[in-house]
């Protein structure tokens, strides 16, 4: 679990929550039963409150499978193009996926309804509270975070959720040979990232000691990523192996 906390923790995101189109919040209504994981939600942020009553989720009962290919979790994932688009190209795996932003998570969900994507499962809170207090030890073949908010201004670095306590945060929910990948398009933040990851002794560099590793094939292209690549703009895919 996370350290007990002695004052509210810095967030690693803001809620800009825009409007719902009706196709979102229809995706909401109709099918947030069917895929969406009910949890205290991102208004309560208290980590005090969490540690009373951890309450891990069953993800054998949550998938409805006890022995998937893999339990991938993705933080952040937006629109939910690229989840979508993995976990239909990788039926035998169970995704779950945690993003804040209601309209994100109202397109995924009309996503998944559209094409008959079955595995699956989304959570609308904050994923460090998520990783530290709703999800079992060792639990997890991989986890995603692709392109998390750089917080470019260097006052607000601290907000980066990219730390050394949250890499061992991950390490834990992973299972002994699973794999922490991350990606980003800024510079500066892949640097930091992969001076986090070198320094976390529960992990070791795919790539080699202080390389970044090529886009692995299942992990989508998304359409910002293409138009930056056009513009010759870089990207950085980290993958980090945990330890037995």
């Amino acid at each position: 679990m996370l350290d007990k906390p002695h004052h509210r923790p810095i967030r690693s995101f803001v809620r800009r929550e825009g409007r719902l189109t009706r196709g979102q919040q229809r995706a909401l209504d109709e099918l947030w039963p069917r895929f969406g994981v009910d949890t205290p939600g991102v208004e309560m942020l208290e980590p005090e409150r969490r540690a009373l009553n951890p309450t891990p989720l069953d993800l054998d009962a949550l998938f409805g499978r006890a022995t998937p290919g893999d339990r991938v979790l993705e933080i952040g994932f937006g629109m939910g193009h690229s989840l979508a688009e993995m976990a239909a190209a990788f039926p035998g795996n169970d995704y779950l996926g945690i993003e804040v932003h209601r309209p994100g998570v109202g397109t995924l969900l009309r996503l998944l309804g559209e094409q008959g994507i079955e595995n699956v499962r989304v959570i609308c809170d904050d994923a460090v509270q998520i990783l530290g207090y709703h999800l079992p030890d060792a639990s997890l073949d991989r986890v995603q975070l692709f392109f998390p908010d750089p917080w470019h201004k260097k006052r607000h670095h601290k907000r980066r959720i990219v730390t050394p306590g949250f890499a061992a945060l991950v390490a834990r929910r992973l299972k002994p040979g699973g794999v922490f990948h991350l990606a980003t398009d800024w510079a500066d933040y892949a640097d930091q990232m992969l001076a986090v990851m070198q320094a976390a002794p529960a992990y070791r560099n795919l790539a080699g000691e202080g390389e970044y590793s090529p886009r692995p094939d299942w992990r989508p292209l998304t359409k910002f990523e293409q138009r930056g690549q056009r513009l010759g703009h870089g990207v950085w895919d980290l993958l980090f192996q945990r330890l037995s």
